[in-house]
C-alpha cells in the first residue's frame, strides 16, 4: 500500500485546524457584537428614564360653610348743643340718663354699655361781605357727643334694640343709631375645618385625574392655603386678593382653597 507524502497529511492537518480557529473567532466576535448592542441599548433606556421629566397633577380644592353670626357690637351717637358750655353739658347729661334708662328697660345689662369720652366743639358759621370779602367767623354754641357701644352674645335682643332705640328721640335725645356690625367667635375653628374640606377636595379631584390618565397618584409635594373669606349668604360680594371679612351681615358663608401638587407615576 503507498503512502502519501508526509507534507500532504500534514498540509491537511493545517487547514482543519485554521478553519475551526476561523469559526471560533467568528463566533466570539458575533457574541462581543452582541453584547455591545445589548448593552447600547440598556444604557440607552436607562438614559431616557432619567432625562424624562417626573410627571405632576396641580388641582385646587374648595372648602365651604354656612354659619351664623354669635357675637353683635352696636354702636350709635347722642348729642346735645347750648351757647353757654356748662349748658351744653348738663344738658348731655340729662340725656346720657335717659339712654342708660332706655336700655336698662329693654333688658340690656349696665356692665354692657360703654360711654366714650364727651367731644366737644365749637359751632362757628363763616361772615362774608355782601361782595364776598370774608369777614370772620361768627359763634354758634358749643356742641358735645358722646358715643355708646354695646357687645352682646344675644345677637337677636341687641339688633332688634339698635331698630327701636331712634324711639329716644319722643324724649328729645338726639340719637344716631349705626348699623350693627356681626362676629363668629368660633372662628379659628372654622377656618381649620374649612382647610380640611379643602385639602380632601383637592386629593380628589388629583385622584380622578390620575384615574383618568391611566396614571397613579404619587406623593403629595406641596400644599399652599389660600385666602379665607367670610361673605354674607346670598349677597353678591366679590371675593377679594386680601380676603373679604364681612360684617354687616348675621349670616355668612366661610370659604378658602387648598392648592396641593402630587407626583404622578
Amino acid at each position: 500500500m503507498a503512502r502519501l507524502p508526509l507534507n500532504k497529511v500534514e498540509g491537511i492537518s493545517y487547514v482543519s485546524c485554521s478553519k475551526d480557529l476561523i469559526m471560533t473567532k467568528n463566533l466570539s466576535a458575533i457574541i462581543f457584537g452582541l453584547a455591545i448592542v445589548i448593552s447600547a441599548g440598556l444604557l440607552g433606556n436607562a438614559y431616557l428614564q432619567r432625562s424624562r421629566p417626573e410627571g405632576y397633577v396641580s388641582v385646587t380644592g374648595l372648602g365651604e360653610a354656612d354659619f351664623n353670626s354669635d357675637l353683635i357690637v352696636w354702636e350709635g351717637q347722642f348729642d346735645f348743643e347750648h351757647m353757654d358750655l356748662k349748658q351744653a353739658y348738663a344738658g348731655l347729661e340729662g340725656d346720657r340718663a335717659k339712654v342708660i334708662a332706655y336700655l336698662r328697660g329693654k333688658g340690656t345689662p349696665e356692665d354692657r354699655i360703654v360711654f366714650s369720652a364727651v367731644d366737644t366743639r365749637k359751632n362757628t358759621k363763616s361772615l362774608y361781605s355782601d361782595d364776598g370779602r370774608y369777614l370772620g367767623e361768627e359763634f354758634m354754641g358749643y356742641a358735645l357727643s358722646q358715643e355708646i357701644q354695646i357687645e352682646s352674645s344675644d345677637v337677636e335682643a341687641v339688633e332688634k334694640l339698635s331698630r327701636e332705640i331712634t324711639e329716644l328721640l319722643n324724649e328729645g335725645v338726639r340719637f344716631y343709631s349705626r348699623p350693627p356690625r356681626y362676629y363668629f367667635t368660633k372662628l379659628a375653628d372654622l377656618k381649620i375645618e374649612m382647610i380640611s374640606k379643602a385639602t380632601e377636595d383637592a386629593r380628589l379631584r388629583a385622584e380622578r385625574i390620575a384615574e383618568r390618565s391611566k396614571a397613579e397618584l404619587g406623593d403629595l409635594v406641596s400644599a399652599q392655603m389660600g385666602i379665607f373669606q367670610i361673605t354674607g349668604q346670598n349677597s353678591d360680594e366679590e371675593y377679594s386678593w386680601g380676603g373679604t371679612f364681612n360684617t354687616s351681615s348675621k349670616a355668612k358663608t366661610a370659604s378658602i382653597t387648598m392648592k396641593l401638587e402630587y407626583k404622578v407615576k
